[in-house]
């Protein structure tokens, strides 16, 4: 096999320019189908975190059944009760993978400063599962916390957190005082005094002025109940997720607790979009580089047939089988996918060396703030890239290689 490793490499050598060309077409589209696998690696996980983390959701979710379909029209009809939340806490604190079990509580109404009202909608959640939540994302940690004022506190239900566009359509500062109102879960009218802890950033537009965070405690006291809608479970690998499920849904059953559970993918529609659209671009971009791989290797292979006549011609004659020829050729595609993957490898490393320290900033859909844009090195991205590009540049040469291998050996040897 050595020898035929050293004949191969001679021949690519003896044709260097256009050998060398090839090797650069793979590299290329090696380097471009890893830097936007890992810059869609990034994508995923920052949006997989924002889903699970950053709105506090968890990794699973569990309300009352028919809460998702009618919910909306009747909020209140659908409330877990206290003993089904106990319950719940129960199940899932026996299992060593989950970290947080907690309960949310959507309200709405509207929201008054004394001289001009407006609607909200609000997050209810225990405050200290807030900081649960924004401490297990290494992704949230990297970009910081971004609020003007103080942390929402357990023991200080009055305190609020208030979207920046909705605190100046109403002129609210971190310290100002606010009333809350809505109707309860018995269809009185009822009003909580507020003061705002602190201002935030809401990506969405469609909540930019209506969206608060307040203390789960705030939210039942303003609808005048003791149950939640919700109750979020936080993990500690996202890999447990659909284990813990089936575990969760079994112990509802017996239970016979009439509630139904949701995964994370499940709640986030915008994740959804999101890998979808980028799956779709991925194979979109692999195909060119699929493309462009193969007619490189079979140009280069073509010519080197036709270029090759006679040598091939001889070999035949001094008694080299078709096989032998097909060999030849397939050694030296083997070569030129070799040299090519393991010079898109260098360029994939430069490139994400380069996204690391020049760390250029961006502003995704849906965010209000700028980030750095980063490229994951994928470990399996690399080598299923490598081993493809390799099988791919075999088979683009099989058909230039069968097309030598049945040559006629005279007119091979008379070739010009």
């Amino acid at each position: 096999m050595i020898a035929w490793l050293k004949i191969g490499s001679r021949n690519l050598i003896k044709n260097r320019r256009r050998s060398v060309i090839t090797i650069l077409a793979i590299a290329f589209g090696f380097s471009a189908v890893n830097l936007f696998g890992g810059f869609q690696e990034y994508m995923y996980r920052g949006n997989r975190e924002s889903a699970i983390y950053a709105g506090c959701q968890g990794h699973l979710t569990v309300f009352k059944k028919g809460y998702l379909g009618k919910g909306r029209l009747d909020p209140t009809g659908y409330l877990l009760t206290p003993a089904e939340i106990r319950a719940l806490e129960e199940i899932c604190r026996k299992n060593p993978h989950v970290l947080l079990v907690t309960p949310q509580l959507m309200i709405s109404g509207i929201v008054s400063n004394g001289y001009a009202s407006t609607i909200f909608i609000a997050q209810g959640i225990v405050p200290s599962a807030m900081d649960v939540f924004l401490s297990e994302s290494k992704y949230l940690k990297k970009l910081g916390v971004y609020f003007e004022g103080r942390k929402l506190q357990d023991d200080k239900i009055y305190g609020v957190a208030v979207a920046k566009d909705l605190a100046r359509l109403l002129d609210l500062t971190p310290g100002a005082y606010a009333v809350a109102m809505s109707t309860t879960v018995d269809g009185q009218m009822n009003a909580v005094d507020m003061e705002v802890f602190h201002l935030f950033e809401v990506g969405i537009e469609e909540l930019k002025d209506k969206w608060m965070q307040v203390p789960f405690g705030f939210a039942q006291m303003l609808y005048d109940t003791r149950g939640a809608d919700r109750v979020s479970v936080l993990l500690d690998e996202a890999t447990h997720t659909e284990s813990l499920r089936d575990h969760l849904e079994a112990a509802i059953s017996e239970r016979g607790m009439n509630l139904e559970v949701k995964t994370w993918n499940e709640m986030s529609q915008w994740y959804r979009e999101v890998k979808n659209m980028f799956d779709v671009i991925f194979i979109f971009l692999f195909l060119i580089v699929f493309i462009i791989v193969v007619m490189s290797v079979t140009n280069t292979m073509s010519m080197s047939v036709v270029e090759r006549t006679r040598e091939i011609g001889t070999l035949r004659a001094l008694g080299l089988k078709r096989q032998g020829v097909l060999l030849l050729f397939a050694v030296e595609s083997i070569l030129l996918g070799i040299c090519g993957t393991l010079t898109g490898a260098l360029l994939s490393f430069l490139g994400w060396g380069w996204f690391n320290w020049f760390k250029p900033t961006w502003t995704p859909p849906r965010i209000a703030i700028t980030i750095p844009i980063r490229i994951e090195i994928v470990p399996a991205y690399l080598g299923y890239s490598f081993l493809f590009l390799l099988i791919l540049c075999l088979f683009a040469s099989l058909i230039p290689a069968r097309r030598a291998a049945r040559q006629n050996v005279v007119d091979a040897l008379g070739h010009v």
